[in-house]
């Protein structure tokens, strides 16, 4: 944790506006079998390990894990996160006959692209699919998918903890808010690049962003 993160005091406005954005993200879709599940490569060790939560259960019979050096954090997989992740998932239980890797994707779209090209190498028939990420990534995924793969079923997942608990297992309560209004600027300005599709947003998520921007929450804000 960095030293700026432990003297910041964070208001209790600025704490729901916090919740109001995460709420936002999650797309509270009901779990239901897929054909395959995609676990999006993070800095979140959370997505593998319910990845394999998910897959035990029964809910797909194949999972792409996808991503290369992770950005944020490249020491904390230095062989790139799918191969992490895919290590995860093992240790896990999960067979290696039901984990396909893609090792390549920087970005959420080609997260998606690649994995589909995986999926189709590998023969398997696609209609409906998984997408396993971190609790506030999940509307940034769907967005992107129904750009990029319009034409499969989208079932978004996460595992399943408020934003106490999220920020408890992370440790940083300012990264955490930073990544909450991060996503939340790619879901208003990646449809104008034609990265995803455009999505209603609710008057008091836009009001919490703007009010975090302001406050400084600005540190994964893409900068023009």
């Amino acid at each position: 944790m960095r030293v700026a993160d432990i003297q910041l005091v964070i208001t209790d406005e600025q704490w729901r506006d916090a919740r109001t954005i995460w709420d936002y993200h999650q797309m509270h879709h009901k779990l239901r079998p897929c054909d395959a599940a995609i676990g999006l490569g993070s800095h979140d060790l959370g997505v593998p390990v319910y990845a394999a939560e998910l897959y035990h259960e029964g809910l797909f019979p194949t999972l792409v894990f996808t991503g290369g050096p992770n950005p944020t954090h490249p020491e904390r997989f230095p062989r790139g996160e799918a191969v992490h992740f895919r290590e995860y998932a093992l240790e896990r239980g999960v067979p290696e006959s039901a984990i396909l890797l893609e090792p390549n994707a920087t970005n959420t779209g080609q997260n998606i692209s690649l994995s589909r090209e995986v999926l189709a190498s590998a023969g398997r028939d696609v209609r409906s699919v998984m997408l396993i990420a971190m609790p506030y990534m999940e509307r940034r995924a769907f967005a992107t998918c129904r750009k990029l793969w319009p034409d499969v079923e989208v079932v978004c997942a996460s595992a399943p903890m408020g934003l106490n608990d999220y920020v408890k297992a992370i440790g940083s309560e300012k990264h955490v808010i930073d990544m909450l209004v991060g996503d939340m600027q790619r879901v208003l300005e990646y449809p104008k690049l034609g990265y995803a599709v455009e999505q209603e947003v609710p008057e008091a998520a836009n009001a919490a962003y703007d009010r975090l921007c302001r406050a400084g929450f600005d540190t994964r804000l893409i900068k023009s």
